[in-house]
């Protein structure tokens, strides 16, 4: 069992219940995906970035991502409905856990002049996001083989019902917080 997903049933989960007062374990908010999503506008001129930023994708996840087409037609833009202009990834289970402890653990104090991450940054029904500047922060990716330096948003999905729920249960697995 990944050391994450233990110490989230074995130490978040009765912390969790004792704060928020719940009568059963089910009833505590849990982890239930992590969305990876790198966009590359300038997809639309040139393909051959769309597909090295899926390369750094699979390389980062362990898995194929998805190419995301534009929904709608924008001329300022110059995008068509139906353009190829990002590539996203959903991790669950022992993936979603693995990602996560290396993403706190080694890619996070990798990030230049990091003080951790904003605790605002919930969307109202207790999910997270995050955007990252620069895909190198990942020791899974070659600085020579790269041809761009690429941003991505990262979105960890909970089941939590409020963002003080979800405030708790990632700082209760170690998720590194900026101090109010």
């Amino acid at each position: 069992m990944p050391e994450l997903k233990k110490k989230y049933e074995e130490e978040v989960v009765p912390a969790l219940m004792e704060r928020f007062s719940y009568k059963n374990k089910l009833q505590a908010p849990s982890l239930h995906k992590v969305i990876l999503n790198i966009g590359v506008g300038e997809a639309t001129q040139n393909i051959k970035l769309l597909e090295n930023a899926a390369r750094d994708l699979t390389i980062i996840s362990g898995q194929k991502p998805v190419t995301r087409r534009a929904k709608l037609s924008v001329a300022n833009f110059k995008l068509r409905k139906g353009n190829a202009i990002g590539v996203s990834v959903t991790l669950r289970g022992k993936r979603m856990f693995d990602f996560l402890d290396r993403f706190m653990n080694i890619a996070a104090p990798r990030i230049r002049d990091f003080r951790g991450f904003n605790p605002n940054s919930f969307d109202g029904r207790g999910n997270y996001s995050v955007g990252i500047r620069e895909q190198i922060i990942f020791p899974e990716i070659d600085y020579d083989t790269i041809d761009a330096i690429r941003g991505m948003n990262i979105t960890i999905v909970t089941t939590a019902k409020t963002d003080e729920e979800a405030f708790e249960l990632l700082k209760g697995i170690g998720f590194p917080f900026r101090r109010k």
